[in-house]
């Protein structure tokens, strides 16, 4: 018997059909994304925040400004990442400087306030003090970084974000490692947890730890903040050498002086170290639960001059070419950034993260190790 043939005509009507079901579900989809767009920009403005519903206005207008001035925190990277902006972007002027340590940031606040900084575009809004932070806000311009990067306007991971205030990023990630000198540190002396360090082969002066107790600050998140009160105290009974800063202690570790830094330096400054290192004496180990915090928080002035092109810059730094290039030199790229340095060394790990929404808490907390340490006095100089 003959297979019957399915008439060409018959085809070409169900063929259309589909096309035109799909045409409408793509416009439906179109729609519906564009009343999402628009409602966001309208609850954005509603709080005072600006909101562009098109990247390509923003690029535009850059580049009609062609010049922008930052402040940032950078060091190693700040040639490399300025010289790829000018290729991505070459009719944008870009000049940056180094804005590093907390106390050049606070006199930059007091040219701010002062009305003295209104050549410049960008600045480092530094959330290690909540004070300076809540003091740097109102001189910023409130545009929605969120929002934007919410809906697919500004490429940007939202963790990057500030969720609170929408208008400051953090394109690094600080996180705790703990440094030893392997010719001082045995490996089976090597601690596997925090509480190893609690040993007694570990007391009267055996290891240094930092005054400052940012780092142990940030394990109050996973464990709670009387657990590490409690932990604070048993590690000043261990009886440490007392340091303030990285560098020097980092150094002593090399010289074989100290064998083995507590909570002071973080991964990118141990690997700096270990760069400088020629004999190869630094190891470090990673603890968990991992320490990490917030780095590099940038913001736009809203005295600038150059508003989009600052908005391709903060895209830009946290885009997987400057991340890159952060990872190169220094090692502090964000966590949130994938196959980053920091995103692959704590892939899998537990980790402690000082968030946005709890990072306004670091200073009580600072203050309440502080004295369950006894106000130590610091023995190691920067």
């Amino acid at each position: 018997m003959a297979t019957k043939k399915r008439p060409t005509a018959m085809i070409a009507p169900t063929l259309i059909l589909i096309l035109w079901s799909w045409l409408a579900c793509a416009d439906a989809f179109a729609a519906s994304a564009s009343s999402a767009l628009l409602k966001a920009k309208q609850e954005a403005e509603s709080k005072g925040y600006v909101f562009f519903t098109n990247h390509d206005e923003i690029l535009s207008k850059a580049q009609k400004e062609g010049k922008l001035r930052i402040q940032a925190s950078l060091d190693e990277s700040m040639k490399a990442t300025t010289e790829a902006f000018r290729k991505r972007y070459p009719l944008i002027d870009l000049h940056v400087e180094s804005l590093r340590g907390f106390e050049a940031a606070h006199r930059f606040l007091l040219e701010i306030k002062a009305g003295a900084a209104k050549d410049w575009d960008i600045t480092r809004t530094p959330t290690d003090s909540s004070d300076f932070y809540r003091e740097v806000l109102p001189h910023l311009w409130k545009v929605d970084l969120l929002g934007m990067a919410e809906h697919g306007v500004f490429d940007v991971p939202p963790k990057m974000i500030d969720p609170k205030n929408r208008n400051v990023i953090g394109w690094s990630s600080r996180f705790a490692v703990v440094p030893y000198n392997k010719n001082l540190v045995s490996p089976d002396q090597v601690p596997k947890s925090w509480e190893d360090m609690l040993e007694p082969k570990w007391k009267g002066r055996k290891f240094g730890n930092e005054i400052s107790p940012q780092e142990i600050a940030a394990l109050v998140p996973a464990w709670g903040l009387e657990k590490t009160l409690d932990y604070a105290r048993k590690i000043a009974a261990q009886q440490p050498i007392w340091s303030r800063g990285s560098a020097r202690p980092l150094a002593a570790l090399a010289a074989g002086e100290v064998p083995l830094l507590l909570f002071g330096a973080n991964y990118g400054q141990v690997r700096v170290a270990q760069r400088k290192d020629l004999l190869g004496v630094i190891q470090s180990t990673v603890l968990e639960p991992v320490p990490v915090r917030i780095g590099m928080e940038h913001g736009i002035l809203s005295t600038s001059r150059n508003l989009h092109a600052a908005l391709l810059w903060l895209e830009f730094m946290v885009g997987a070419e400057a991340q890159k290039l952060i990872d190169q030199h220094e090692l502090v790229a964000s966590l949130y950034s994938k196959d980053s340095t920091t995103e692959k060394a704590l892939r899998g790990k537990k980790v402690s993260v000082v968030s946005w929404e709890t990072n306004e808490k670091m200073e009580q907390w600072i203050a309440k190790l502080i004295e369950a340490y006894g106000f130590p006095k610091a023995e190691l100089k920067k």
